[in-house]
């Protein structure tokens, strides 16, 4: 009897995944815990950070088979209707699907339109320019990534992190380089939760505190008719322009149509809340997973992270320097700092400012003025990733 209870552990030990664990695997999980750290300890992007360690952890668990499948897995299934086997696999083999289909980014898109009151870039549609300027980095890093050996295809998957959007560089770089996806999207999403960390001296460096301590006057109200017409014209001017751009300008105006429209509050809450948040949870899950140490562990992912941090940078001072043009242009009416709110993460970028500037003047208050050229920051990004598509997958 004791034998057979020695037989048994040794069986059980030698199908562990602890036989299996290499060293690659022990610094991918300490990468994934130094993610929850920073998300619960730290509070940095917790709702993306969580699920992103949490699908690292479980990438890295060897022996487990929630990433196995596809045909080349050998795992197959009965379908119940045909009667016949078919290609099977693991949970996150079937959730990593949201991302290959472009599902999750895009309904990503909606619920954050449902989220984001345009008002103040109707109010003040200048600053529409300022989020045009913001997509300096996404260029630059494009060049660089060029210039450091990659394909056009991959640098344009690499350079869309320079907008500081999640789901449009998972968009976009799971269509023209989906081997690079999990490196770019954790340096895309890492860079977002860093904005509090890498804008404010961005934004003291170039500008002065005479400058950020400028009062910006009351924005106009916005009427219910401008509401209202603006997402249904974005989408159909950026759908006809630049067809490519169209799922994720799309449903970005979507889900802000069903803010506006006054008559489908039950649908805006959804997108907003349940549906938002599940797939947030299925995205960040599906991200991490592909985080495994044999695909991760590369120099091409320290690359990665180099040029997006470039990207990032040169997003907040292009969006920074228009900003003093606009400044000098209205003579001293436009704070030059709502120029660095030009990036995509929202409502992130444009709290920073507020918090900056109102370490100079108490009494300033731009964070609705900051937010014009952040939501324009949004849909530059997705207007630039639907060029690339355009012009690299004809």
């Amino acid at each position: 009897m004791f034998e057979l209870w020695i037989t048994a552990l040794k069986g059980i030990y030698e199908n562990s995944g602890l036989i299996a664990l290499s060293r690659g695997n022990i610094v991918m999980l300490l990468v994934a815990f130094a993610f929850l750290y920073l998300a619960i300890r730290r509070g940095f992007e917790p709702l993306l950070l969580v699920p992103i360690a949490f699908g690292c952890l479980l990438a890295n668990l060897p022996g487990t088979e929630i990433l196995a499948g596809g045909p080349a897995s050998g795992i197959m299934a009965m379908d119940a209707v045909t009667q016949s086997e078919v290609p099977s696999g693991g949970f996150l083999y079937f959730a990593r699907s949201g991302i290959t289909h472009e599902l999750f980014p895009i309904i990503i898109f909606m619920g954050i339109g449902a989220l984001t009151d345009f008002g103040p870039l109707l109010a003040n549609p200048i600053t529409f320019l300022l989020g045009a300027s913001a997509q300096l980095g996404v260029f630059v890093a494009v060049t660089g990534a060029m210039w450091w050996g990659f394909t056009i295809k991959e640098a344009a998957g690499i350079g869309i992190i320079g907008g500081a959007d999640g789901p449009t560089a998972i968009y976009l770089c799971s269509k023209l380089s989906p081997h690079l996806l999990g490196a770019v999207a954790v340096a895309a999403y890492s860079y977002m939760s860093l904005v509090p960390l890498i804008q404010p001296p961005v934004i003291k460096l170039l500008t002065s505190k005479a400058d950020r301590a400028i009062k910006m006057d009351q924005l106009r109200p916005v009427s219910k008719l401008e509401r209202v017409l603006f997402p249904i014209l974005a989408t159909m001017v950026c759908g006809l322009v630049l067809p490519a751009c169209a799922a994720l300008v799309g449903l970005l105006m979507f889900g802000n149509l069903l803010r506006e429209s006054g008559c489908t509050e039950r649908l805006s809450q959804a997108a907003q809340n349940e549906i938002l948040n599940t797939t947030t949870i299925f995205l960040g899950l599906s991200v991490g997973s592909t985080m495994g140490a044999e695909t991760f562990l590369q120099w091409t992912t320290i690359k990665i992270i180099i040029l997006g941090l470039i990207a990032f940078g040169f997003s907040t001072v292009g969006g920074l320097l228009l900003g003093q043009v606009f400044k000098i242009a209205s003579h001293g009416k436009i704070n030059p700092t709502i120029g660095s709110a030009g990036v995509s993460a929202v409502p992130m970028a444009a709290r920073v400012v507020q918090k900056v500037v109102q370490k100079e003047n108490p009494s300033s208050f731009l964070l609705m003025h900051a937010m014009g050229p952040n939501v324009a920051g949004v849909i530059g990004t997705a207007v630039a990733a639907g060029a690339m598509l355009t012009l690299l997958t004809k």
